[in-house]
């Protein structure tokens, strides 16, 4: 099997020669994300990262990494009091961070034009880009979580409002990274880590701009999926997502303490995706360790409608070579099973 037929049959629960591997990690430092639009240097760095991981490792799955722009932000230093929510304006397709974000990715993805690898574009949902926006403004960041809690019970239509025009948004930007910059999918990140939003308020009022956009992506591509984006102890309740309509699904296996095969029963028997904890085994373990515990995720999850990769992305130095680690011990492990 080649890449695409590989994860093809991945998404269509088939059988496959080995399992395909999906790993993913920043091409910048923590301290060097959201400083694209000011610092032409970490722009270029973020960019040509994809080359140089690329000489190192082939992926079997691509996903373009906009570190150095990150998350949509919303300017939201007028919002006073629930109100003001609506007057919340995301940036526009021709703002300087649309029209960057539409150069890396190409810029990107150009690096990968002769792979018959899946191409992803990252995104991520509405109540992301309004929490991201929040906790960077200087009048918000000390109590944003509180005052966005006590503004959706308030006056849940203006809080409604906001989500759904970043929604819009959003659904423009996917629009874009497909139709024009040559992207085959979303990789699409929502999360409610540590119970950010009381899973009440979460079902009634976040989910609903989750799944429009999703409604909306999977008229653009249908391979389209879900990162519930946990780590470190940051755990998210993954039945808020359960009924989501996307291809395959991704969460952090060791946060929220819920295995690879456990949670493709939660979701309906769709494909998912990861099983490594982000920093340890996959970052400082021996070949024999990653071997081994590729082999541990493998037994409990099988082969069909399973992928390996991470709870969330690896670290941004981590070498590269330690992938194909990871993809070697499926071949293996592939050949023992036949």
């Amino acid at each position: 099997m080649n890449k695409k037929e590989r994860f093809m049959a991945f998404l269509q629960n088939k059988p496959v020669d080995r399992a395909p591997i999906a790993f993913f990690h920043h091409f910048t430092r923590n301290d060097e994300w959201f400083k694209g639009l000011v610092n032409p240097e970490i722009f270029e760095k973020n960019i040509n990262g994809h080359k140089k991981a690329r000489d190192v490792f082939d992926p079997d799955v691509i996903k373009v990494m906009n570190d150095s722009l990150m998350i949509m932000m919303v300017d939201v230093s007028m919002v006073k009091e629930s109100k003001d929510l609506r007057d919340i304006v995301p940036p526009a397709k021709d703002s300087a961070w649309m029209q960057k974000t539409k150069e890396l990715t190409l810029r990107a993805l150009d690096f990968y034009k002769d792979s018959e690898a899946p191409k992803y574009a990252t995104g991520f949902s509405p109540f992301m880009v309004l929490r991201a926006s929040f906790s960077a403004s200087p009048a918000h960041m000390k109590d944003y979580r509180e005052n966005m809690i006590k503004w959706v019970q308030e006056d849940p239509d203006s809080f409604l409002f906001a989500l759904d025009k970043i929604a819009d948004t959003i659904m423009e930007l996917n629009t874009m990274l497909v139709k024009e910059c040559g992207a085959e999918g979303i990789y699409f990140s929502v999360n409610n880590q540590s119970h950010f939003f009381p899973d009440d308020l979460y079902l009634k009022y976040v989910v609903p701009s989750d799944k429009k956009v999703i409604a909306h992506a999977n008229t653009l591509s249908d391979i389209n999926l879900l990162h519930i984006c946990g780590y470190a102890g940051k755990a998210n309740n993954l039945k808020l997502f359960k009924d989501y309509d996307i291809a395959g699904f991704n969460w952090a296996v060791h946060a929220e303490g819920v295995s690879l095969s456990e949670g493709k029963k939660l979701f309906g028997g769709k494909p998912v995706f990861g099983g490594f904890e982000q920093d340890t085994v996959i970052y400082t373990g021996t070949r024999e360790e990653v071997e081994e515990f590729t082999y541990k995720i493998l037994d409990e999850a099988g082969q069909t409608g399973i992928m390996i990769g991470c709870d969330c992305t690896v670290p941004h130095d981590i070498d590269d070579n330690r992938l194909e680690w990871v993809r070697q011990a499926c071949v293996k492990y592939a050949e023992n099973k036949k």
